[in-house]
C-alpha cells in the first residue's frame, strides 16, 4: 500500500509538472520500448488501437505518444468540475493528443481517427457501465471490461496493441509497446470481440503482477458482475 500512496503522489507531482514541460523535457524523462511495433502497425494505413490501462503515469504516456509524431486520440470522461475538466484538458492537449468526451459520439470520433490512420487509446481496465462492455476473466474473478478496443480492431480492420508505462527506480519511465494481439475470426462478431477483449485484459493483467504498486487498487473493478446485470 506504500508503495501505492507513494506511486500516485508522484504522479500527481509529474502531471503538474507537464504543465510547463517541454517536449525535450517528456522525451527525457520516458524512453520507448518497442515503438516499433506501433510504427508496423500504422503502415497499412488503417490506425491502431492501444489497448493500454490505468497503470504508471499515463497521462504521461499520452503525452510521450505524440513527442514521438505518433498522431494520438483518446476518449476520456468529461469532469463533474467544468474548470477542473478544462484544465486537465488543456494538459493533456499541449503535446498533440486530441481528446473528446466519451458518449454517443464517441464511435463517430474514433471511426474517424482510425481512417486517418491514427492510433486510439482507450483505457480497459476498468469497471465502467456507460460504455460498451464485456465480462471477462480478471484475476480469477469476472470482470466488466470496455470492449470498445476489441470492437474497432474486428470490425474496422485495424490492429489493436497492448501498451502500458512504468516508472523506473531512478525516477524515469518506460513506455513499452508490445506485438498487435491475434484477431480471433472464428465466431460470431460478439464472440470475437470478447476473446479479444480478453486477451488484452490478459496483458493487463501481466503489467499489474510485474508493477502492483503502480494500478489504481483503489478502484472497485468487480463492482458489476452478471448475476447484477440479470436483476
Amino acid at each position: 500500500m506504500k508503495g501505492c500512496v507513494r506511486h500516485f503522489g508522484l504522479m500527481l507531482a509529474e502531471v503538474a509538472w507537464l504543465w510547463h514541460a517541454q517536449a525535450q523535457d517528456v522525451e527525457d524523462i520516458c524512453e520507448f520500448r518497442g515503438l516499433h511495433h506501433m510504427e508496423e502497425a500504422l503502415q497499412d494505413g488503417r490506425g491502431a488501437m492501444l489497448a493500454t490501462a490505468h497503470c504508471g503515469n499515463w497521462e504521461l504516456l499520452s503525452a510521450r505518444i505524440p513527442v514521438a509524431g505518433i498522431p494520438l486520440t483518446c476518449a476520456v470522461r468529461q469532469l463533474d468540475n467544468p474548470r477542473i475538466d478544462s484544465l486537465v484538458n488543456a494538459i493533456r492537449t499541449r503535446f498533440g493528443t486530441e481528446i473528446f468526451p466519451r458518449g454517443p459520439a464517441a464511435g463517430r470520433h474514433l471511426a474517424r481517427a482510425l481512417k486517418k490512420n491514427r492510433v486510439n487509446a482507450l483505457l480497459i481496465d476498468q469497471d465502467i457501465r456507460d460504455v460498451p462492455g464485456v465480462f471477462v476473466p480478471f484475476f480469477g474473478r469476472p470482470a466488466w471490461t470496455p470492449s470498445g478496443a476489441a470492437m474497432f480492431s474486428i470490425r474496422m480492420e485495424c490492429p489493436v496493441l497492448p501498451g502500458f508505462i512504468h516508472r523506473l527506480p531512478s525516477g524515469k519511465h518506460v513506455a513499452e509497446f508490445h506485438s498487435p494481439l491475434p484477431v480471433p475470426t472464428d465466431g460470431t462478431v460478439e464472440d470475437r470481440i470478447e476473446e479479444l477483449t480478453s486477451s488484452a485484459t490478459a496483458a493487463i493483467e501481466r503489467q499489474i503482477r510485474a508493477h502492483p504498486e503502480q494500478w489504481v487498487w483503489m478502484h472497485r473493478r468487480w463492482r458489476t458482475q452478471p448475476e447484477t446485470l440479470e436483476r
